[in-house]
Order: structure tokens, then sequence, then C-alpha cells
């Protein structure tokens, strides 16, 4: 089935406006909307983002949404950007190199010549490590782990950092939903070179079961990737050049962000979680 075009829809909607007159229809679009901030800023301007759509290949301007400028308008740091992306780097590295010591090295039994009466050195055993081919003392012993736990303040204004900069390049788009009118492959490829969303796209939903279409559209390509809400960070960000949003999602990072900075327990609370933070 092919997608609706935008004729098609007024079209439609006329109809149904002769049909039916006293049935409320949605006003003509794009619809310009502002929605009740939780924390309400007091000395940053609200910023606003176009929703669009994802049912047809061609952007249609479904209105815009209010972003907090807690949120999406922070100064990007680079430098807590790079702590962030150095520790997901690390805390999945792990360092198999090996080294031997003298009691691993093989051979090296005996005493190699008498305490006494030979007039050389004194030794015990050839693989001391003073010997060619003996144990190394000090080498790497695998396997060795790297892991550390970055503090939850750098992990917190890492995501603000990130998604601020996205925004400030317009390489963050939101989207009414992930819904996708056919699962073939060649739509989304489409709809990706029509809108110039660069070709790594990363899809951002509340849920972590996603639309049947565009999970089956997605599968086939490296460069196309789902992700629930709950699993974004900073590298998977920097990683695709653009970020798409549903509605849902905007409404859960901004309500799981707002919270974290705005209550007065975080000391307390993050006490149990600390491990090596730096």
């Amino acid at each position: 089935m092919q997608p609706s075009s935008k004729k098609d829809r007024k079209l439609r909607q006329q109809m149904v406006c002769y049909l039916s007159p006293n049935l409320q229809i949605q006003p003509p679009l794009p619809i310009i909307y502002s929605r009740k901030l939780a924390f309400p800023p007091k000395f940053k301007a609200v910023r606003q983002a176009w929703v669009s759509n994802m049912d047809t290949v061609e952007e249609e301007k479904l209105g815009l949404i209010d972003l907090h400028p807690e949120v999406f308008a922070e100064r990007p740091r680079v430098d807590i950007i790079h702590e962030n992306v150095r520790w997901q780097q690390l805390y999945r590295h792990v360092s198999y190199a090996n080294t031997k010591v003298r009691y691993e090295v093989r051979g090296g039994g005996r005493k190699p010549r008498p305490q006494k009466g030979s007039g050389r050195s004194r030794h015990g055993s050839i693989r001391s490590p003073i010997w060619r081919g003996g144990g190394i003392v000090h080498g790497p012993r695998s396997p060795t782990p790297y892991f550390y736990m970055l503090s939850f303040n750098a992990r917190l204004n890492g995501l603000r950092s990130t998604l601020s900069a996205k925004l400030a390049q317009d390489d963050l788009h939101i989207v009414d939903s992930l819904d996708i009118p056919t699962d073939d492959p060649s739509y989304l490829e489409k709809l990706v070179e029509e809108r110039g969303w660069g070709p790594a796209v990363l899809f951002v939903d509340d849920n972590d079961i996603m639309p049947l279409n565009i999970t089956a559209a997605s599968d086939v390509h490296g460069h196309y990737n789902l992700m629930p809400v709950y699993g974004l960070n900073v590298h998977s960000m920097l990683k695709h050049h653009t970020l798409v949003l549903t509605l849902a999602a905007v409404e859960r990072i901004e309500e799981r962000l707002l919270f974290h900075l705005n209550r007065n327990d975080a000391a307390e609370a993050g006490r149990k979680h600390r491990l090596d933070s730096l």
C-alpha cells in the first residue's frame, strides 16, 4: 500500500467535514502548541523544535513543541562529553596480556651450580627473573579490567551537553511516532535521504517494544538503530549522525533529567552506588 499524500489527507478531511458537520476536526497543520514544563526555567528562554511525521517520505510539519532549556539548551561541555565517551570505552575493555612469573616458567627445578667453590655468583634457579628466559616481575597479568564508575553528575551533565549539542547542530529531530506504513527497507532509505538525516540514524522511543515495520525495515541496515529511552547514552548519540526522538521519548527524557537536577536528596541517594567514583 502506498502512503497517502498531503492532497489525499486534505480531501479526506473535507469529506469528513461535509458528511459530519458536527464532528470536531483537527485544525489545519501545522499546530503550534505549548506544553506545561516541569520546573519552569527562570533565566533561560524555552526552545522550540518542529514535530514531523514518519508515515510519508516527504516531511510534513505537524507542529511545534517546547523543549526545556535545562535539558536541550545547556552549554555543551566538551570535557564532560569526553569523560563520558572515555568511560564507556574503558568499562567494557579487558586486557588479556599475560606474562609468566618464575614459578610458571618451565624448568629451573634444581640449583644450577654449587653455592660455594666455583667463584661464580650464587643462584638457586635458572628461572629467576634476573636470568634470561626466567620469570617476569611486575608484568601484565590477565584478565585486567579497566572498569571504574564515573560520577553521577558527570553522567547526567554528559547527557544534557550531548542533547544540547545535537539540537544546536540541527541533528536532533522529533517525530510523533515511529510508525511507518511498510516494512520495506527502501522506504526507510528514501525517507532518510529525502530529509537529509545523515548516513547513521538513531531512533529513540520510550518503550523497548518498537513498531514492527520500522524494526523490520531497519534490521538490514547496520547504521539505522533503534534504542529505548532508558538506554540512551553519550557514546551512541555521538556515533550516529542524526538523533530522532519521539514525543513520548522527549517527555520521558525531560522527566528523568529534571527530576535528578532538582532533587534534594541526591547526595544521600547516590551514596550506596558509589564505586571508585572519580
